[in-house]
């Protein structure tokens, strides 16, 4: 049975003609075949339409039905919910759906998706309240007040004894506790092979070096552990960016930790950033090059490092006796002694990581501060060294 409908369209097939032409025949006698068409015409205009309602109302409902689930309003109890660093989105909402901060976590990343600050939120932790609309979860987890911090600085030069008597005193965790912690570099993040040595010395493990000092916001709660482990984190992602192992077993030709335990030592001695280069470069000309008598540093900071770690009192270089620079006892001696400390003396910033590295160029064998701003002067001739010597005394320095 032909309908109306495939009637209009064989015609039109058959005849060659365009259709919008079909209604100007009938008025010459093809009125019957122009009534059929004009038919099937509006019956696909009705049909589409009726579809095209019914479309609507079809996406309507579906789309109501996979909305997702949210709460309304401010929510109700306080509530504190910690958020993992690096977490996605998704991951967060898991995390406020657990806590009931959220009625579902699609409800929370599309809040923070429609919010252009929306991928801001950091990890941390954060007082929110439970059953919130998700809109608002994200509006209070961008305001900076709702983040629960702990901000903890540690200067550059820090020993890991001084680290800790600053975080003992910012978190209430003993110091006791921090150094049991400490024990065990490795279980902190530490690699083994950061221990390795090229100069012969005995492997020493210890966390001085790695403690790196930043501005940190800790959890509030946390255990020595937890607290050490972020620091050594920060250090090595520091040291990522430096490139600093490939760059000290190619450029330096040593291991990563004698050029960590330069970087320490320069720390200590250099007064400020300019010098913390040349420093280190002072070092590398005494320990590798050909121009000294000795194989060996002769800096006094290490003397002091040693008392700190023995509990005796520390004294100005000015005041220390060839017996106590001299001490054999003494393992981080640098006089009369070659090589380096066997470990780290501090924890060395940024900048003495990269002088350590990539030291400015010179034939220095000799510096002394020279005024009370920290500047020091740098020759490869004792005798000048001297006279810097005599520059600082009257500067009153020395």
């Amino acid at each position: 049975m032909i309908d109306e409908l495939d009637l209009a369209f064989d015609e039109q097939a058959e005849k060659g003609r365009p259709r919008h032409r079909r209604g100007f025949r009938g008025s010459k006698g093809g009125g019957g075949k122009g009534g059929k068409s004009a038919v099937a015409f509006l019956m696909v205009f009705i049909l589409l339409g009726v579809l095209g309602v019914g479309g609507y109302l079809g996406y309507s409902k579906i789309k109501g039905f996979f909305t997702a689930a949210d709460y309304d309003g401010p929510g109700t109890d306080p509530v504190q919910v910690k958020i993992p660093k690096d977490a996605s989105l998704t991951e967060i909402g898991n995390v406020l759906y657990d806590a009931d901060v959220v009625k579902s976590t699609a409800a929370f990343t599309e809040a923070a998706d429609a919010n252009p600050k929306g991928k801001n939120i950091q990890s941390g932790t954060y007082n929110l309240r439970k059953q919130m609309a998700a809109e608002q979860a994200v509006t209070l987890m961008l305001d900076p007040k709702s983040r629960v911090t702990n901000g903890i600085t540690i200067p550059e030069g820090k020993t890991a004894n001084q680290v800790y008597e600053i975080l003992a005193k910012a978190t209430g965790v003993k110091v006791a506790d921090f150094k049991n912690a400490a024990k065990d570099p490795e279980a902190l993040g530490v690699p083994a092979f950061w221990f390795n040595r090229t100069d012969g010395q005995k492997k020493a493990k210890s966390i001085e070096g790695f403690l790196f000092p930043d501005t940190y916001e800790f959890p509030p709660k946390g255990t020595a552990a937890e607290y050490l482990t972020l620091m050594v984190e920060h250090f090595m992602n520091v040291a990522n960016e430096v490139d600093f192992v490939k760059q000290a077993e190619t450029q330096r030709n040593i291991s990563p930790y004698e050029v960590l335990t330069v970087a320490s030592l320069a720390q200590a001695e250099a007064g400020n950033v300019e010098d913390l280069g040349k420093v280190a470069r002072v070092a590398y000309n005494r320990l590798y090059g050909d121009d000294f008598h000795c194989k060996c540093l002769e800096f006094d900071v290490g003397i002091n490092y040693y008392y700190q770690l023995t509990g005796r009192p520390t004294k100005p270089s000015g005041k220390m006796t060839d017996k106590e620079l001299y001490d054999v006892k003494n393992p981080y001696r640098l006089h009369g002694k070659d090589g380096l400390t066997p470990t780290p003396i501090n924890n060395p910033g940024k900048a003495a990581l990269q002088g350590a590295l990539v030291p400015p160029k010179g034939n220095w064998l000799y510096f002394v501060a020279i005024d009370k701003q920290g500047h020091s002067a740098f020759t490869n001739s004792y005798p000048q060294h001297e006279k810097n010597i005599e520059t600082a005394k009257k500067n009153g320095v020395l």
